[in-house]
Parts: structure tokens; sequence; C-alpha cells
């Protein structure tokens, strides 16, 4: 038996030609392409379908026409929220609405799954604020379209690059654990729907993709730059994790902090907007490295994608609540092209466990 290794810490469990992590250099590499090539200039139906290339036979070139086709399908699911549900919280109505779809393996599936987070989270939100949901134009972009269902008002050209932006950056990440989590039900061949609940549930937990919403509440604390060297040491003294800061991966600044920093300032410059909070987060950046490298030396505990995730979604108009539920609207499609590279050429996953529990009496 191999020997034990706790979190699967350093375990290979997959071969992929969807993305590669390197932690040592700070790199994010999809399909070939470095993030830098791809957020922002390439749109998120663009990458997706650069994701998908090989795994579905009837794959558009581009993907947008069809992909405003499945939003405006999977709204007629939109029938099963009422109060109740929507007073769950975003991710939990969204992945309740989600769980309504078919449990297909097929590229309409796929896109109904890519559609969904985007449809169901904006309908949440406007119920839970006592407004109706409002139905998707497939005219428009996914990204822009997101926004109107949210506030019901078209978004700005600069609001909606910045989510485009957004999405792209956070479409795939290596063997994270909601992608991994993915690859386990798909490898059973129980569907993408099956596959997508299981990302959407692994995504939901703080460790993961609930982390961006506790950095506002950082944020707040702190109120202003000259504030944050005494805010954070005492955070520190408390034991308090500092939100946005250390991966479990990059021994580097991650990639994606900049990418996102850099939208954000596009986005305030666009709008002629004070860069107050923007100049809040950098000082709260450049204390909280200082801290960390002073208290916890040979650590690598650099800026993450929290920081500059939480602050460009606020800028966005979304509420912490729904942090969770944006970050899947992006990831939702990397799943799916892990799901069916699993199906493809993977075995059922089944790891081994190390008994250490009571022995049988003699």
């Amino acid at each position: 038996m191999s020997e034990w290794t706790d979190g699967l810490e350093g375990v290979v469990a997959a071969r992929t030609v969807l993305s590669e992590v390197d932690g040592e250099a700070g790199r994010l590499l999809i399909r070939g392409y470095s993030l830098d090539d791809l957020a922002g200039r390439r749109s998120f139906e663009q990458v997706t379908a650069i994701l998908w290339a090989g795994f579905f036979d009837d794959l558009p070139g581009d993907i947008a026409t069809v992909l405003g086709r499945a939003r405006r399908e999977v709204f007629s699911e939109i029938v099963a929220l009422d109060a109740p549900l929507a007073a769950h919280g975003p991710i939990e109505a969204m992945r309740a609405l989600t769980a309504r779809l078919s449990d297909g393996d097929d590229l309409a599936t796929a896109l109904r799954l890519v559609a969904a987070p985007a449809v169901f989270t904006a309908a949440a939100l406007r119920v839970r604020a006592g407004a109706a949901p409002i139905a998707p134009d497939p005219a428009l972009g996914h990204a822009a379209d997101i926004l109107r269902m949210i506030r019901g008002v078209p978004a700005s050209p600069a609001e909606a690059r910045a989510l485009d932006a957004y999405l792209v950056t956070v479409i795939d990440h290596g063997l994270n654990a909601s992608t991994f989590a993915a690859r386990v039900v798909a490898s059973t061949r129980a569907g993408l729907t099956s596959a997508v609940l299981a990302g959407l549930s692994a995504l939901k937990g703080p460790l993961h993709g609930g982390a961006p919403g506790p950095v506002i509440e950082m944020l707040d604390g702190v109120g202003a730059p000259g504030n944050a060297r005494a805010w954070l040491e005492a955070a520190v003294d408390r034991g308090d994790r500092l939100m946005g800061f250390g991966h479990r991966v990059y021994r580097v600044r991650d990639p994606r902090a900049d990418a996102l920093k850099a939208v954000t300032r596009e986005l305030a410059d666009a709008a002629g907007s004070s860069l107050g909070r923007l100049a809040l987060a950098e000082a709260v950046e450049a204390a909280a490295l200082a801290i960390l490298a002073e208290r916890k030396p040979g650590r690598s505990l650099a800026t993450n994608v929290e920081l500059y995730t939480a602050l460009l979604l606020e800028a966005l108009a979304f509420p912490p609540s729904a942090f969770t539920c944006v970050f899947a609207m992006g990831r939702v499609a990397g799943w799916i092209a892990h799901a069916r590279e699993q199906v493809a050429g993977g075995r059922l996953i089944r790891p081994q466990s190390v008994y250490v529990g009571p022995r049988l009496a003699a």
C-alpha cells in the first residue's frame, strides 16, 4: 500500500490537458494559454469553447449564441423558486434549482449547466429582495446578461468586461477541491448535472469558494489605510486567519490576484469613481504581507485570488452572500471539461484508506 498523505498532498490523481497550476513560478496555464493571454482578451464564451474543444463533437466555435438560448431554457425552472427557498441563501437556492435539470452528458446539458448559476443566482437575489425575476436576453453576452438580470437595467460596457474577465480568471484551476469532487462523481458515470452539483457543494465551503466574503468584513473592519497595520496585527495576535493571503499550491503571488487587481482598477477608472476602496485593499495587502513575513518567516503567504475577487465583486454590486455563486458562474465550465475528460479516459476513482481504529479482540 502507498504511504498515507494527509489531504492527498503531492498525490497525482489525474492526467489532464486542461490547466496547470505552477505554484513555484506563480503561473496558471489553461490549454496552452497563460492567464494573461485570456483574462480581458478573450470572452468567457470563447475560453469555454477552448476548454471544451475535443470533448463535444457538436461544439460550435463560438458558443455565445447557444449559451444565450440555454439561459432562456433554464429560466423555466424559476417556477420552483419561492420565498422560503430564496431565504436559504443564494448558493442553496441556486444549487436546488440546478438539481432540477436533467442529468445528461451531451452539449445541451453542458450549456444549461453553465447557464444555471447565472440565471438562478440572479433570480434568487431578486426574489429575496422582494422583486420579480428577470428573464434572460439571449442576444447579450453572458456577463452582460448576468448583470442585467440582477439589476433590471443594462450594465455598462466596462462593468460587463470586468465581470467577463473575472469569469475567465476563475474558469479552471487544476485539481482543486471542487474540481476533484466533480471528477469523482463523473468517474461513476452519474452525469454532468451530478458532477456539477458535487462541485457546487465543495465550492460552498469556507476554505474554498466561500472564502472571498470575509475579505469584505476585514476591509470594513480596517476602515481606512492608516488603520491597516494595527488592525491586522491585532487579528494575528488573536490567531485569526488573514483572508486573502496564502494558498495551498502557490509559493509566490497568485497570478489571478494580479489579473483581478488590474480589472478592478480599469473598472474604477472607467466609472470615474474614487479609488479609495482599492487604496484600502492595497494598504491592507502591504501591511498583511509585511506582518506575515515577520510573524511567520519561512512560510509562503502571498496574496491570493480572494482579496481582489471581493473588491471587484463588491464594485459590481454583488452582495457577499452571492460571491460563491459568481465564482461558480465561471468555474462550472471547468468542472464540465474535467468531467468529460474523466469519462473519456479515466477509471472509477477509488482511493484506499488506512484503518486506524480498534482491532478485534484476540
